[in-house]
This record gives C-alpha cells, sequence and structure tokens, in this order.
C-alpha cells in the first residue's frame, strides 16, 4: 500500500517510521536537533516547496532514511494510512 503525501509525493505504507505534526513536536529540542541533522544530511524532501508544512513524515527505507515535509495534515495522513491497508 501507499501514501498519497502531497504534489506528485506517494511513499510505500510499510517505509512509514511515523507521521507527525510539525507545530506540536518542533518545540521539542530532540525534533528540532533531528530535523536539522536530516537537513545537514540532505534527507529533507519538501513536498510543496513554498507552502507552510503542517506535517513530517519520517520513513526508513533501505540505504538511509528520509524526511518529507507535507502541507497535508497528520491527522488527514493517518486516515490515509488507515483506509489503505
Amino acid at each position: 500500500m501507499y501514501l498519497f503525501l502531497g504534489q506528485e509525493t506517494v511513499v510505500r505504507a510499510r517505509d512509514i517510521v511515523g507521521i507527525f505534526d510539525l507545530d506540536n513536536t518542533s518545540v521539542s529540542a530532540l525534533t528540532k536537533d533531528f530535523l536539522k541533522k536530516a537537513q545537514g544530511q540532505g534527507k529533507i524532501i519538501e513536498v510543496s516547496p513554498g507552502e507552510l508544512p503542517k506535517s513530517f513524515v519520517v520513513c526508513g527505507e533501505r540505504g538511509g532514511g528520509c524526511v518529507y515535509l507535507s502541507q497535508i495534515s497528520p491527522a488527514t495522513l493517518k486516515k490515509r494510512m488507515a483506509h489503505s491497508g
């Protein structure tokens, strides 16, 4: 199964480690460090550049993982996950 993250971006549901609300989780220093490190490693993928992201999706794939920034709310993404499987 796959999850549509916006624009033309689709990821395999089995690769998703977590779906997070950017507003609520970015308050934590640990989350800020995680996102900063991922950006420094070139692992951040902006699904809709120029739009304000509402969520981030952490994916663990062979050869390393990545973090998708999406303009779609985490609640909507979680509903899509429930309906995809």
